[in-house]
């Protein structure tokens, strides 16, 4: 089993950056595809971005492509997310979200992902 933990979510004006951490712990997720999903009020849980398992390759969904940057240290068992240039509709509680192991293909369905943290909340203030 893998636990999930997200942080550093918080409140913060337009334009301005916040970077998410999901620290795992249960086993090491160097082989496990992670992604980064949120869910805003009355809306679906959305993907924002994914990363394979050698590092190398990233997608993102259009609405964050060239704002936000998902990376991996394997050597902290930890996935972030960089967030730059936030708008008031980037506010939602964000999860952090990993594929089962040896699975690492890129996908934007929450189904494709087994485990998950508790999220944190992201509020942008214009």
């Amino acid at each position: 089993q893998v636990q999930l933990v997200e942080s550093g979510g918080g409140l913060v004006q337009a334009g301005g950056s916040l970077r998410l951490s999901c620290a795992a712990s249960g086993r090491t997720i160097s082989y496990y595809a992670m992604a980064w999903f949120r869910q805003a009020p009355g809306k679906e849980r959305e993907f924002v971005a994914h990363v394979d398992w050698p590092g190398a390759g990233t997608y993102y969904a259009d609405s964050v492509k060239g704002r936000f940057t998902i990376s991996r240290d394997n050597a902290k068992n930890t996935v972030y997310l960089q967030m730059n240039s936030l708008k008031p509709e980037d506010t939602a509680v964000y999860y952090c979200a990993a594929q089962n192991s040896g699975g690492n293909y890129f996908s934007t369905r929450p189904s494709s992902y087994a485990y998950w943290g508790q999220g944190t909340q992201v509020t942008v203030s214009s």
